[in-house]
């Protein structure tokens, strides 16, 4: 469906507004709010809508919604004074004034444009990898056009969520490499990995780009630079850097693409991924969400394994953070919907990761490590998996297995959702071995990252404490009141139950003092 009023196209499937057929480039919150308005035209939208559906409910300032406002005016050749096109209804909200026409894709076609490629796998996201563009490279490193993608095409097809085209066909179309357009509808890819190799002077650089074939965005690019003789280093950091990036990336656009869409057509793959984003925001009502979009996917697709697998997630973090009356309740629902995601696809990394989260609340970490390893067996460059088994190997108290497996897990997702979690099994682990100074740094590097719950402020209140850093301690005892008023050393222990004794000891006289 594309929307139509005076020389404006507006596609929200493309995400693209378009004026007498040449794309106007708009940020994606100021296009975001130009497609909320237009879908809702009918009535007016008040800025709590506005908040809503641009930025997913998180707090943002009147100065922030009257500045994407007037972007969305000058795009559409309106302005403050005229409001011919979007109208300010005073105190209240905005409407969108314009009469509209609705066109089907093939009238759009007609017009010159090109509808998005079909959406094979049931909704699954598919990527195409194609061989990289090679510049000025000398002979003996030109096999590295093919030889990176192919690598990096072996390593994507262990994301069982992401759907890859085998390199027989991506490697057929190398000579129009730069037309997305006729790329994905040869290959009905929904993104595109392209790249650029080239090795000026003594060092080899690639540059990469992922590309969303249904608005044509470019939603990711990065370019990684080394010395001809670290070649080999190089790759592997390729393919490591890249799997990580598009971890991140592709579920948020997907997200975001349901988002704009009519809710009630969403397929079993849009509900999921709607449901990760909630799920990374650790608070009680996302988590809600989070388990309500789990539940759509699997009535649209029974057999989603990493619907069920959210589910287990979703179960884990009542139980883990008590936000539930019942947690051993909601421990036994985690451990339900992981057997059945295992049930449904025994190969999926994820589900092998929420499985083994499980035995964690059932105080079993030898269990858990054993799911875990597998985890990032089936996926080598899994940092959430690595995060888990550094925290199962903190429970045992085996330093040197938790260091290690924290450094892979940063090194793989230096922006990862769960980075306080990583931070914050640092501190712990840290706390264990009596090195407090260091321990309190990192507490307050977990618990001021995004996402970080009142478990981990717990940690850094118990390091700053031990640290004799009194002040910052008692700045984390009012944030932890803040964020769970009846928080309690139990709390901790149910969470955190490490086996190493002595320190236990020394973690809950410290809480005690602070009042937990």
């Amino acid at each position: 469906m594309t929307w139509s009023f005076g020389d404006y196209r507006l596609d929200p499937e493309r995400f693209q507004l378009s004026c007498r057929d040449e794309r106007v480039r708009l940020e994606p919150q100021v296009l975001s709010l130009l497609i909320h308005l237009v879908r809702n035209r009918d009535h007016m939208v008040t800025k709590g809508e506005i908040v809503a559906s641009v930025w997913q409910g998180e707090a943002v300032s009147d100065a922030s919604i009257s500045s994407r406002i007037r972007s969305a005016r000058q795009a559409v050749g309106d302005d403050g004074a005229r409001q011919a096109v979007i109208r300010t209804v005073h105190g209240r909200g905005f409407q969108f004034i314009p009469e509209v026409t609705n066109e089907s894709p093939g009238h759009a076609a007609s017009e010159g444009f090109i509808p998005s490629p079909p959406n094979h796998n049931g909704g699954r996201p598919s990527i195409a990898v194609l061989p990289f563009e090679q510049l000025g490279m000398v002979p003996e490193l030109a096999i590295l056009g093919d030889a990176i993608p192919h690598e990096i095409i072996e390593a994507l097809s262990r994301m069982r969520w992401l759907a890859v085209i085998a390199r027989g066909s991506t490697f057929r179309v190398r000579r129009v490499a730069a037309d997305i357009d006729l790329v994905s509808t040869a290959l009905s890819a929904r993104y595109v990995l392209s790249g650029v190799i080239e090795s000026p002077g003594r060092t080899i650089a690639v540059t990469l780009e992922l590309s969303d074939s249904s608005s044509r965005e470019i939603i990711w690019a990065d370019r990684l630079v080394a010395p001809v003789n670290e070649v080999e280093e190089l790759r592997s950091r390729i393919v490591t850097h890249l799997v990580s990036a598009l971890e991140a990336h592709i579920p948020f656009n997907e997200a975001r693409i349901a988002r704009l869409s009519d809710p009630t057509g969403l397929d079993a793959w849009a509900n999921y991924h709607i449901g990760l984003g909630h799920l990374y925001r650790f608070t009680a009502a996302d988590n809600a969400l989070a388990k309500l979009c789990f539940e759509r996917a699997i009535a649209a697709d029974p057999r989603l394994a990493r619907a069920h697998a959210g589910l287990s997630f979703t179960s884990f973090l009542e139980a883990f953070l008590r936000l539930t009356p019942d947690p051993a309740m909601a421990a036994q629902n985690a451990r339900r919907h992981a057997e059945r995601g295992l049930e449904l696809d025994p190969l999926d990394p994820f589900a092998n990761f929420t499985m083994g989260r499980t035995f964690w609340l059932s105080d079993e970490p030898d269990i858990a490590a054993d799911w875990l390893a597998r985890a990032t067996s089936l996926n080598p460059n899994y940092a959430q998996g690595f995060y888990a088994s550094a925290f199962t190997a903190m429970l045992t108290g085996n330093a040197p297995a938790a260091f290690a497996a924290l450094d892979t897990s940063l090194n793989l997702s230096p922006l990862d959702p769960l980075l306080y979690g990583i931070h914050g099994v640092r501190a712990q682990m840290l706390i264990q071995q009596g090195d407090h100074e260091a321990a309190a740094g990192w507490g307050d590097r977990a618990a001021t990252t995004p996402g970080a719950h009142y478990l981990i402020a717990m940690i850094a209140l118990v390091a700053n404490g031990m640290a004799e850093r009194h002040e910052q301690a008692a700045r984390w005892r009012r944030a932890i009141r803040r964020l769970k008023p009846d928080a309690r050393s139990a709390d901790y222990f149910a969470a955190f139950p490490t086996r190493e004794m002595a320190s236990r000891a020394r973690i809950e006289k410290e809480l005690r003092r602070h009042g937990f």
